[in-house]
């Protein structure tokens, strides 16, 4: 899960970063879940959800994505445009129904 703190008026330049990565992340490895954006209360967080079957195919994608010419142009976006001030990581195990 990616905790992002954007600025509120450069939503749309983050929508278009994460319209983007909706084909880059599978042509990765990664499983996107998707990208929410805030629409309502705070309007400076938005979230990413990437499901991964392990630790090593994380590993796997991350090496993918710093070879990825798709990927680096838009981490160059985030970077030129500065929508994003803050990023947080955390992993997460999916909870099995009963």
């Amino acid at each position: 899960m990616i905790r992002y703190e954007i600025d509120p008026f450069q939503k749309e330049a983050f929508r278009e970063y994460a319209q983007n990565w909706g084909r880059i992340i599978p042509k990765c490895g990664g499983q996107l879940i998707g990208y929410f954006l805030p629409h309502e209360g705070t309007n400076y967080v938005a979230w990413a959800l990437i499901g991964f079957d392990s630790l090593a195919a994380y590993e796997t994608y991350r090496s993918r994505l710093r070879s990825d010419r798709d990927a680096v142009e838009n981490f160059a976006l985030a970077q030129a445009k500065r929508f994003i001030l803050r990023e947080e990581r955390t992993f997460v195990e999916a909870v099995e129904r009963i």
